[in-house]
């Protein structure tokens, strides 16, 4: 047990490093892959029937598509803020309904959404 708490504790040294030098684009790159992370964990906690873990899991996942929603900027971002709030919205209600009734289908919706984001930011960022 203490062996993985150091080891939880060294990641997120690691990951508090990353953040403070991460660009923005980074740092939202950063979020998807740590949502796209949790999602899988909540697979896993849907899969072997653990009930409370896959709550926390999907709080998680909710916590984090709200904080990329809030960052959107509508009067910048224009139409691309935009349909990115409507895909987060989609993805929040997939994650609902996944908790709701234990459907790992809907995980693999979110997965798949977030998976294109997240490539859109990539190339986006290699442009910048």
């Amino acid at each position: 047990m203490l062996m993985d708490s150091g080891y939880d504790s060294y990641q997120q040294v690691d990951l508090d490093a990353q953040a403070a030098s991460a660009s923005p684009h980074q740092l939202v790159v950063m979020l998807i892959d740590g949502l796209l992370d949790e999602v899988e964990r909540t697979r896993g906690h849907i899969t072997a029937g653990r009930l409370a873990q896959k709550g926390t899991s999907i709080s998680k996942c909710m916590n984090i598509l709200i904080g990329l929603d809030s960052a959107l900027d509508d009067e910048k971002g224009g139409e691309v803020a935009q349909n990115l709030h409507q895909l987060y919205d989609f993805c929040q209600m997939e994650l609902y309904q996944a908790s709701l009734n234990n459907d790992v289908d809907k995980l693999t919706n979110v997965e798949r959404v977030m998976g294109n984001i997240r490539e859109g930011w990539m190339n986006f960022g290699q442009q910048s």
